[in-house]
């Protein structure tokens, strides 16, 4: 066997055995949500779309979900603005602190969710927030914000800056320069982190477990909630739902930028 051929086959066998043990625990999820029985299975017990029916009917699920979308919409509209300006500075000039500012992309990764979540419960108490829903969405972009910055500082060291010089030589003033030349030259980064910030603030469970209540949790801790007694069908069902969305979003982050442009930002 030729050591190219070798190679290949290697490389697609290892390929094959990460996308299966990457698709399995998805596989098992949706196949209980189908089920016909009253406790989760799998092999799924028949097949039925009751407990799709149930999570639809569900009061508490429907006002969780309401307030986990309202979640990632706080954290979208508060990272657009100032990841876009903040991603812009880091790859056009110089800025002071650098170490300083490095140290905080690296922050999402150093630095326990546990304790971010600790620190900012302790922080909206003393601003009498805990409780309130949009919070939760501040704090979730107050974390995730490093990947907003990287996303736009990504496509902004492609920025041919000749584009910006030759807008100002005809006299377009700052303002326009950024609307009309660098914003659209960035905007594969900027809606491919934005997308990102939204996943990220819907699927948020630690941070908000720790700033809600009973009155305003979110889907990840309502679920949370459910699983601390029993684990049913219409859990798997809502975990579906779930995948689904973020399947959604993928899809759409494909066909606005393309899924290279997004992982080449990252």
């Amino acid at each position: 066997m030729p050591d190219a051929l070798a190679k290949r086959l290697i490389f697609g066998t290892l390929v094959l055995l990460v996308v299966i043990v990457l698709s399995l625990p998805t596989i098992v999820v949706l196949g209980a949500s189908f089920t016909a029985g009253n406790i989760i299975a799998f092999p799924p017990e028949g097949f039925s779309l009751k407990w799709y029916e149930k999570i639809a009917l569900a009061a508490d699920l429907r006002n969780a979900f309401g307030r986990s979308l309202l979640v990632a919409l706080v954290c979208t509209l508060i990272a657009l603005p100032a990841g876009t300006l903040a991603g812009l500075a880091f790859a056009k000039y110089r800025l002071r602190f650098t170490t300083v500012l490095q140290t905080y992309l690296l922050l999402p990764f150093t630095v326990p969710l546990i304790g971010s979540g600790i620190a900012l419960m302790l922080v909206f108490g003393q601003m009498r927030l805990l409780g309130q829903v949009w919070p939760v969405g501040l704090a979730a972009c107050i974390i995730n914000l490093p990947f907003m910055i990287w996303a736009v500082s990504s496509s902004a060291l492609g920025l041919d800056p000749d584009l910006e010089w030759a807008a100002q030589s005809c006299g377009a003033p700052p303002v326009s320069t950024f609307l009309y030349v660098t914003l659209p030259a960035v905007m594969p980064g900027v809606i491919s982190g934005g997308l990102l910030m939204f996943i990220l603030a819907l699927n948020e469970f630690l941070v908000s477990l720790l700033l809600t209540d009973a009155r305003t949790v979110t889907l990840p801790v309502q679920i949370y909630n459910s699983i601390r007694s029993i684990i049913t069908p219409d859990l798997a069902a809502v975990s579906v739902v779930f995948i689904a969305a973020a399947a959604f979003f993928v899809f759409v982050l494909d066909r606005l930028v393309g899924l290279d442009i997004f992982l080449k930002s990252k």
